[in-house]
């Protein structure tokens, strides 16, 4: 009886723990959220047009479906059903209509969802944009400009190999296909496309960039006389070594092209018109080969062709301009210490107001009639949501709630702000995230997170990936530094990481570590440092350095070896920048010598998990192999999670989901 008994209440208490996790989040979790995207506002500013993004875990895709809400608030309409993806989604010129891209074609669709139409046969269209007179598209398609192996040996079909001559043959994960994508237009008149398309460029260059840039890279002016497109006019070597984007200005009239930027040797991106049809605004950097450069905005006047910067003594980036309704004011993104929000700019006087204010991250946006704007907004509890702003106060209103209901089912981790003092007297903002039901007489271990980048801020953002309430919810607490290096921090500290990877940033993250420790709630004998890229490479080192810190190490994608790095990578101008050039010739002394984790290989003697894809170009495979081999052979507990499918990021669900598996089993295994 007493047996039963107790056997009835250990299953009791089982029971109740595992209902207590139900509210907790976890992978599976994770990937049945919706991840929207605004796609565009009416030209009245009335209805919000967006996308949402489901994964179905069992057939290991994704697709989108479009929706349109008031953007005053009130219940959304589905538009699509289709089992296929919808993207690249506009309104028409004149509202009646709604366009879209599926399957590299264009689509038509009334407000209602209805009466859905192909507009013509042009395929393989990568984006597209309407003409504000609404007679005309323009699109990105790839044209073939170089021979491949077929092309040169016909009589060889089944020779499977390549001919290299010169670099950038292949970029973050993507071998080179011989093509580029150019900017082409074409007629529109009464619901169809119509005539022969034109290509503005004819070059083999890419527009828009490679392999991130999107249509906000292209631009019509108001009168659909201009188009102002992105391109850096490089190849080979060259482009591997220059961030030197350009803003082409194309007459459709005289079919002349003209380069706007021509000795601005930075990136230039982004080029907006203003609605009135006298400026055109862009983004700037001025360093050369400098991909984290304090990014600017400037304008153009088409009249006269004087340019000048509208962000003088501003100490911090700006980027996605867009001009208000009258053309008086250009709204932008900025970071303030680790946050992102809205500005305004008065192009005239050259005043800026910050608009909106609070721990939070404010994405893309854009304009919604005349004095509000349609955003995307996130914080490390809530994944994207569309908020309705007010242009003159600021105040945010979600208008979306696609994730509400099944984040009201979840309890979340609180997020607290701590400021620490580096070892060179600085303060230091470091996120502390806390288990749901946090116990402070408990002891928790904790998690040390190394951001990549390595200048990219540790902000309010929603990751699918480095998610702090998925690790919080596993009964971790999250140390999550702005170590130097990180932007919304002014330039000063953003740019003190370029030579010095293994220098102050790592004293940062001791500092973060050892200030956490002291609380009473962490237990100092169970702690572990995580982290991607930059962040991977910075566990990498840590490894080397720590002086007993950490019982275990998790690198995802890290720099093991600098000099082999050199020698693989692609992208030549950030490895110039940050690194100080090759190893070979008149390199700073410290570059490979001190700050290249595999020159402290020998002091590790902490349990490490090496995670990294086949097909990552940006750190190629090579790194993690090296780091996992390293490990084997001193005898240290070792574990390498491979994925031939993936770069950089792990993009499909079972993946991800595998991966999160595994990165848990390893903490709990380590520090549990």
């Amino acid at each position: 009886m007493m047996k039963k008994q107790l056997m009835l209440l250990l299953a009791l208490v089982f029971c109740s723990a595992v209902w207590a996790q139900n509210d907790r989040l976890t992978p599976e979790k994770l990937w049945e959220l919706g991840r929207v995207s605004l796609q565009d506002v009416s030209p009245d500013g009335k209805l919000t047009l967006y996308s949402v993004r489901y994964y179905d875990l069992g057939e290991n895709k994704g697709t989108s479906d479009l929706y349109l809400l008031p953007t005053d608030g009130g219940a959304a309409k589905r538009l699509t059903r289709s089992p296929e993806t919808e993207y690249n989604a506009l309104f028409r010129p004149d509202g009646f209509r709604i366009s879209y891209l599926q399957d590299g074609q264009i689509w038509e669709v009334d407000l209602k969802g209805s009466n859905q139409k192909k507009l013509s046969a042009l395929t393989d269209i990568n984006g597209y944009a309407w003409s504000p007179t609404g007679n005309a598209v323009l699109f990105t398609r790839d044209v073939k400009y170089d021979n491949n192996l077929k092309d040169k040996y016909p009589d060889l079909p089944k020779a499977n190999a390549r001919i290299i001559d010169d670099l950038m043959y292949r970029h973050w994960n993507q071998w080179h296909d011989y093509k580029y994508s150019n900017v082409f237009y074409i007629g529109y008149r009464d619901g169809e496309i119509f005539g022969e398309p034109k290509n503005i460029m004819g070059e083999a260059y890419d527009a828009p960039l490679n392999p991130f840039g999107g249509m906000e890279q292209i631009s019509w002016s108001a009168d659909g006389k201009y188009i102002a497109y992105t391109c850096k006019k490089l190849s080979g070597k060259a482009y591997a070594e220059s961030t030197n984007s350009d803003i082409y200005l194309y007459e459709l009239a005289t079919e002349k092209t003209k380069n706007i930027t021509a000795g601005m040797n930075g990136y230039d991106m982004e080029p907006a018109f203003s609605p009135d049809g006298k400026y055109l605004a862009w983004n700037s950097m001025k360093t050369p080969g400098f991909e984290s450069d304090r990014n600017r905005i400037f304008s153009y006047e088409l009249a006269t062709g004087k340019k000048e910067e509208l962000t003088v003594g501003l100490d911090q980036s700006c980027d996605h301009p867009q001009w208000s309704k009258d053309s008086k004011t250009i709204y932008f993104r900025g970071g303030n210490k680790a946050t992102y929000q809205i500005y305004s700019l008065d192009p005239s006087a050259k005043t800026i107001k910050q608009l909106t204010k609070g721990i939070h991250n404010y994405n893309g946006f854009k304009v919604a009639g005349t004095d509000q704007l349609v955003a995307q907004k996130t914080t490390m509890s809530m994944p994207t949501e569309l908020f309705r702003v007010d242009a003159k106060t600021g105040v945010g209103t979600m208008i979306s709630g696609v994730n509400k209901a099944a984040l009201a089912k979840l309890k979340m981790g609180e997020v607290k702000q701590r400021m620490v003092k580096t070892t060179d007297g600085k303060d230091m903002l470091v996120w502390m995230i806390y288990p749901p039901d946090f116990d402070p007489s408990k002891k928790y271990p904790a998690l040390l997170y190394c951001q990549g980048g390595p200048q990219s801020a540790v902000s309010q953002f929603f990751s699918y990936r480095w998610n702090f309430q998925l690790m919080a919810a596993n009964d971790y607490i999250i140390v999550a530094p702005n170590r130097r290096g990180l932007p919304s921090f002014g330039r000063a500290w953003n740019d003190e990481i370029s030579g010095d990877w293994g220098g102050q940033a790592m004293k940062d993250y001791f500092s973060a570590i050892d200030d956490a420790k002291r609380e009473t709630y962490i237990d100092e004998n169970r702690l572990g440092a995580v982290g991607a890229s930059y962040g991977g490479y910075s566990v990498y080192w840590l490894a080397g350095n720590h002086n007993k810190r950490f019982k275990t190490f998790i690198s995802h994608c890290g720099l093991f070896n600098l000099e082999s790095w050199y020698g693989t990578t692609e992208e030549l101008f950030f490895a110039n920048q940050d690194i100080g050039g090759p190893y070979w010739g008149n390199m700073p002394p410290n570059s490979y010598a001190k700050h290249s984790p595999h020159r402290y290989v020998q002091n590790w003697d902490t349990p490490i998990l090496v995670i990294h894809g086949e097909k990552d170009f940006r750190v190629p495979i090579g790194e993690g192999m090296q780091a996992f081999q390293a490990a084997q052979l001193q005898k240290i507990p070792s574990r390498f999670l491979y994925f031939p499918e993936e770069g950089h990021w792990v993009q499909s669900p079972q993946n991800g989901v595998l991966w999160h598996r595994v990165f848990f089993e390893w903490l709990d295994k380590s520090l549990k």
